[in-house]
């Protein structure tokens, strides 16, 4: 049997507990009114921290266990994929493509130019609904592993955990330095240059920061998989 979920058609749900999984009300509903779930059909579940196994929906909260708990190792290295605030729905767009990628941490920032101001309580909002996106991207793309979306933050912070400011230039990313920062649509500041003096390219040409973030990550999660180098 293979380490991973299938990737067909049965849905992919995440539980507290893979040993005796329970089905949240949302998720039942869900599996129930929206996939149109009948008695016995299979599915699988994951608790998001590597442990997955295939059951059987029966209309209610428990879910019928059809196989063995089987653990997938978490990838290393671990890939982080720093993001400025963007305006309207994009963190929603780069948090879900993020974890379909296979992306391990998610992290928004705010960055000198950014045109976005979340102040704490929409910051906390925000993060309740990217998390809450990452959560349904991770059951759709059959992932085992959950990743972390952390609070919005600051450069100086990502500066402390040896960030890669993704930048035009001749050098790529690579899996030598896994954690790498994307900027606002204005551009870095000289402060956050100077904050992130290391940096990678990805490609000739003006990247949209959303679609710089998802390239980031497509990019270090393939060379990590091994398909591409």
């Amino acid at each position: 049997m293979s380490s991973q979920p299938p990737d067909g058609a049965a849905p992919h749900v995440l539980v507290d507990d893979v040993e005796a999984p329970v089905l949240s009300d949302d998720a039942r509903h869900h599996l129930d009114r929206v996939r149109r779930l009948r008695d016995g059909d299979a599915l699988t579940v994951t608790d998001g921290r590597g442990a997955w196994r295939a059951g059987r929906f029966r209309g209610r909260s428990e879910i019928d266990p059809d196989g063995p708990v089987i653990t997938v190792p978490a990838p290393e290295p671990e890939v982080t994929v720093a993001f400025a605030l963007t305006k309207s729905d994009k963190p929603d767009l780069v948090v879900q493509k993020l974890t379909e990628l296979g992306v391990d941490r998610i992290v928004p920032f705010r960055a000198d130019r950014s045109v976005v101001r979340w102040d704490e309580t929409k910051a906390a909002r925000q993060h309740e609904r990217l998390v809450a996106i990452a959560r349904s991207a991770c059951e759709q793309s059959h992932r085992c592993w959950l990743p972390v979306v952390e609070p919005v933050t600051d450069v100086a912070d990502l500066a402390g955990r040896g960030a890669v400011r993704l930048d035009r230039g001749p050098v790529g990313v690579s899996l030598d330095r896994p954690v790498v920062a994307v900027g606002p649509e204005g551009g870095w500041s000289d402060h956050e240059r100077a904050a992130l003096p290391d940096t990678a390219g990805l490609g000739p040409h003006v990247l949209r920061a959303e679609t710089a973030a998802i390239t980031a990550g497509a990019l270090l999660g393939a060379m990590r998989s091994g398909w591409a180098r």
